[in-house]
């Protein structure tokens, strides 16, 4: 599954782990992310985010 990063802090959201701290269960890929989910790290908007691999 694709990585996508942060390109304000860094953060990698890997859909593999998903992101369990804002309810997000593994599996889950960037694009079926909520459009008002947000960085964990540094709460940037996920348009901020661009694809790493």
């Amino acid at each position: 599954m694709t990585k996508w990063k942060c390109r304000m802090c860094g953060y990698v959201y890997n859909p593999e782990a998903g992101d369990e701290k804002s309810g997000i269960k593994p599996g889950t890929a960037f694009e079926d992310l909520p459009e008002e989910w947000i960085c964990p790290k540094c709460g940037a908007a996920k348009s901020k985010f661009i694809k790493v691999g």
